[in-house]
């Protein structure tokens, strides 16, 4: 019988196992952070591709029917080619069904209904931005939205840091947040497009909820802007997943079914272990394994 596995360049991804496991708890998943190699972002297409093809395939290796890519830039630059180029190999040489899904098109496919005046903000990493992946899958199935995007350089450091619950982090919540509605003052959907920000969620909630009575005297706020909501990654992902599975029941039907979870890392495992709590909020065991190079 076969798992899910979950992967992601670091850490965030477990934001998304975290709510598949929470809709699908049934399942057995195995969860591939390749931290040795973090971040993805600052690497070029070629090795982003080269890298996410490795977890991949080690993780088909693992009897893994299903892959997620949890990494919102390894769904922006290695997907696509995955599924065109590798997949059909992958395929016979295991002689069984084998996938591979990514995070941004369930996101993407929800905004359209959150949105009520179509201003859509997209914050993600300069990675994710520079590759307009979210612009393009939107204007896709929505050409009528206005969509900006800001880059937050700062947020990933401060979350594995463990610091964004700490006072400082306030000024970069604010600033990236201010940053993106002065491009757009009608934005009323953000969409937080990378798999750390929902670890912040609720302080980015209540800056946006009380924006309008910060001593904002340098970037004051339009006290006409809409209300804005703001959009997560992992329960989208989850519910998109079960639908996956119940439109292909010859894919559930490969998968078992003890309610396990294998966490695999290319760093030290303990350390991995340690960071993960500020991710899933309990302990785990993890396994270094080497991905090549």
């Amino acid at each position: 019988m076969a798992k899910i596995g979950v992967f992601d360049s670091g850490y965030g991804g477990l934001t998304i196992l975290r709510e598949i496991r929470k809709v699908l708890p049934e399942y057995d998943y195995i969860y591939l952070g390749d931290n040795a190699r973090a971040p993805y972002g600052t690497h070029s297409f070629d090795v982003i591709y080269r890298y996410t093809l490795q977890a991949v395939q080690y993780l088909f290796d693992q009897d893994c029917a299903l892959v997620i890519l949890a990494c919102n830039t390894a769904s922006a630059k290695a997907l696509r080619t995955i599924q065109q180029n590798d997949l059909p190999p992958f395929r016979e040489g295991r002689g069984r069904l084998v996938n591979v899904l990514g995070v941004i098109r369930p996101t993407v496919e929800a905004v359209p209904a959150i949105t009520k005046n179509g201003h859509v903000g997209i914050l993600a990493t300069p990675a994710t931005v520079s590759s307009e992946s979210y612009v393009l899958e939107l204007e896709k199935i929505a050409p009528e939205l206005t969509i900006v995007q800001h880059a937050c350089p700062m947020w990933v450091p401060l979350i594995e840091a463990g610091e964004h619950n700490e006072p400082g982090a306030k000024y970069f919540i604010g600033k990236y947040l201010r940053e993106i509605l002065a491009k757009d003052p009608q934005i009323d959907t953000l969409v937080l497009g990378c798999t750390h920000y929902p670890l912040m969620k609720e302080r980015i909630d209540n800056w946006l909820e009380f924006r309008h009575e910060l001593d904002e005297s340098e970037f004051p706020q339009p006290t006409d802007s809409p209300k804005v909501t703001t959009i997560a990654q992992g329960e989208l992902e989850a519910d998109s997943l079960a639908d996956y599975l119940a439109r292909h029941p010859e894919y559930r039907e490969q998968l078992s079914q003890n309610g396990t979870c294998t966490y695999l890392t290319t760093e030290n495992a303990d350390r991995f272990a340690q960071s993960a709590l500020n991710f899933i909020g309990e302990k785990i065991e993890a396994e270094t394994i080497s991905l090549g190079a």
